[in-house]
């Protein structure tokens, strides 16, 4: 006779030894089915949560611009002091990233979410009720900001762990999300300014960033996220004295902010410092596009349109350079074609600060639709191509920090020109010299690392040929010589 445990029941110890050891068993086994299920029927329910989710988060930035003039007239603020309003959530959307990792190690990309979903509502409910800048500052910029990207990271994180064979593919299927709310939050926006007036449409936009604590229920867990803790980080310091808060923070840092990788590798040295130079010009059309146009006299209809466009065109050319971009042909170019993309980008800024008509302006968007989709389509696996998989996220968070700050800058910096021109064209002029600027700096630096690397593995290959030659000419009777040992330390 045999007790619930599968032992008989004369032998306790066994028994007690077995109930024991199956919370482990449990897991094990769970693991396993989790992973079998990956690129399961609901991996798809999870893409479509993940395509909205992106959709909300980092769409909304894009129909800041349509309140520009209405925030300006209501605090009677200068264009510099408006512009802290997106700055602070572009920044806080990229920033709070290795905060948004911890979150999503300690409870799950599920409850991450979810809070970051409820933070958003918050903090554009409590917008509505600002009565200075400062406030909005602190409700719109901060709070939202960081809601939407506890939303954002923890979504992509957790379609990582659900698509492994189709991996790229639900990566360019997501990201169709983006494109679909840059096109349709203008048009929302515009049409509920109309009727409800800013502080109404705040309130509304606070109802409709709780959809993402829909998608995030959506997110089933995934047992693998329990691996990453052991295979992520570097091994512990040895033991030391305490030394309270400060080292703490210290491990913290260095678990998900790879300062040493921006020491010893010089490609993501490269990266970094040409996208966040380029960062400072490259959000300020999404921004001043609109007030542009309206300075230009263009129907504040028409001047929302102009951000519709660039989504609507994104829909289709993202994914197309996506597939572009992930062939094999162009796997050793893409540096290159990344540097293309930030290079054509500046150049289509000079196109819009030469005429502000409307036809001319559509021209434009669809023009900054293709540069802007082979950015997005690359940012991404270009980073993957010069940072070992394994130190990914690490360098992803550090990234991600660093652009940030990027990010808060570059608009009261073009505020600051605005007010002290009056000429909405010199921002576009602005943003064209970060983006060329950075652009050639990448693609030259990026030529002069591969011609580094190639005249390194040519004279290795040398030394090898020289080595095997000198085994052949010696014979077999020398095959330990010390030509072996140079070898392996070269």
């Amino acid at each position: 006779m045999e007790g619930e445990a599968g032992q008989p029941i004369g032998h306790p110890h066994r028994a007690a030894a077995t109930v024991a050891v199956r919370p482990w068993q449990r897991r094990q086994q769970r693991m396993p089915q989790a992973l079998e299920h990956a690129d399961g029927s609901w991996a798809w329910v999870v893409l479509l949560a993940t395509m909205v989710t992106q959709g909300l988060t980092l769409g909304f930035p894009t129909c800041i611009g349509i309140f520009f003039t209405e925030l300006q007239w209501e605090f009677q603020a200068s264009n510099s002091e408006t512009s802290w309003i997106p700055s602070i959530l572009m920044a806080v959307l990229h920033m709070a990233g290795p905060l948004c990792s911890i979150l999503v190690g300690r409870f799950g990309c599920r409850v991450t979410t979810m809070l970051g979903g409820v933070l958003a509502s918050l903090g554009m409910v409590a917008s509505s009720f600002s009565r200075n800048l400062s406030q909005l500052y602190f409700t719109a910029g901060f709070i939202t900001g960081l809601g939407m990207c506890f939303s954002f990271q923890s979504s992509v994180t957790v379609l990582g762990f659900y698509f492994v064979r189709r991996r790229v593919l639900a990566n360019a299927l997501a990201s169709m999300g983006v494109s679909l709310g840059i096109t349709l939050w203008p048009l929302l926006s515009r049409y509920l300014l109309e009727d409800l007036g800013w502080r109404g449409t705040f309130l509304v936009f606070g109802g409709v960033f709780l959809h993402c604590c829909i998608c995030g229920a959506i997110m089933r867990p995934v047992a693998t996220s329990v691996a990453p803790e052991t295979k992520e980080y570097p091994p512990p310091p040895p033991e030391t004295p305490a030394l309270g808060c400060v080292a703490a923070c210290g491990r913290t840092i260095q678990r998900h902010l790879a300062f040493d990788i921006l020491r010893h590798n010089t490609g993501y040295c490269v990266y970094v410092l040409g996208v966040m130079w380029s960062l400072l010009g490259f959000p300020l059309p999404q921004v001043f596009l609109v007030p542009y146009a309206m300075w230009h006299r263009v129907d504040e209809q028409q001047a929302a349109l102009l951000i519709s466009i660039i989504g609507f065109s994104n829909i289709f050319l993202r994914p197309l350079a996506g597939l572009i971009a992930g062939r094999p042909a162009f796997a050793s170019h893409r540096k290159y074609l990344f540097s293309l993309a930030f290079l054509l980008n500046g150049l289509t800024n000079l196109v819009c600060a030469a005429s502000g008509d409307f036809w001319v302006l559509v021209g434009y968007c669809l023009v900054y639709s293709v540069s802007m989709s082979g950015i997005g389509a690359l940012i991404f696996q270009v980073l993957m191509d010069i940072v070992p998989m394994d130190q990914f996220p690490r360098a992803l968070g550090l990234f991600t920090v660093l652009d940030g700050f990027a990010f808060l800058i570059s608009p009261p910096l073009a505020g600051l020109l605005l007010d002290a021109t009056n000429n909405f064209s010199y921002v576009f002029f602005m943003s064209s010299f970060f983006l060329i600027s950075a652009a050639l700096f990448m693609g030259g630096s990026f030529y002069a690392l591969q011609k580094k690397e190639q005249g390194e593995q040519a004279v290795v290959a040398d030394t090898l040929e020289q080595d095997i030659f000198l085994e052949a000419k010696d014979g077999p009777g020398k095959q330990q010589s010390p030509v072996i040992m140079y070898v392996t330390s070269v």
